[in-house]
């Protein structure tokens, strides 16, 4: 699904990013007539804050680990560290409702609760916060990611969240992290975004894979 459109270099590199239980990134390279994928571990970089909020994000979130990736900060277990700090600097009320099945849940179930009640019609306003941030991390990093390949063939969001926060990655938060870099800005105003909404993608590529090499 086109999140945004723009102008794809043709045979330039499609940066991916799949945001779900952790914070997946790849990236695809085109040579001989089609794309070949290659593996990255950016979501273990350092988290680089942006605004004043994140550095407040930054310093909580070195409360409780010595390394703070983006994988922190940016995946399902990073809803849940985001909606924890927010709650704890009381930038929005929390629910009761909310604040009961957090209560009753894992860690692992936190992030689909947060999603949840943050898109609902009366959205829980610390939820919706905790996407807000969200949106402008993922937007960032990104970006930072797109830089990084020079990925002129386009941005794909995989992983399991992207698919259920559409309203939020068409937001004006996302967007702007997206573009808000500097000299690169216009560059990357020209990326088209797209959303992979099959949940069975993966495992789509890795059959292919499979037999293209049982070839």
């Amino acid at each position: 699904m086109t999140l945004r459109p723009g102008l794809p270099v043709h045979g330039g590199t499609i940066a991916v990013m799949a945001p779900g239980t952790g914070l997946g990134q790849a990236y695809l390279t085109f040579d001989h007539g089609r794309y070949h994928a290659h593996p990255s571990e950016g979501g273990h970089t350092n988290f680089g804050p942006t605004d004043q909020l994140q550095v407040d994000l930054l310093r909580y979130m070195w409360g409780h680990h010595r390394h703070v990736s983006y994988e922190r900060v940016c995946s399902g277990l990073g809803i849940a560290n985001i909606y924890r700090f927010l709650r704890m600097a009381g930038q929005a009320p929390e629910s009761p409702a909310v604040a009961e099945q957090l209560n009753k849940s894992l860690d692992n179930d936190w992030a689909k609760i947060i999603t949840r009640a943050a898109l609902d019609e009366a959205p829980c306003p610390l939820c919706a916060a905790t996407l807000d941030l969200f949106a402008a991390i993922l937007g960032g990093q990104t970006a930072n990611m797109t830089l990084s390949v020079l990925g002129t063939g386009g941005v794909y969001m995989a992983g399991g969240i992207p698919r259920n926060i559409l309203p939020v990655l068409r937001s004006e938060r996302f967007m702007y992290a997206f573009t808000e870099k500097g000299r690169f800005a216009g560059l990357l105003a020209q990326v088209p975004i797209q959303v992979v909404t099959n949940a069975q993608v993966a495992l789509i590529g890795a059959a292919s894979y499979g037999m293209e090499r049982a070839a």
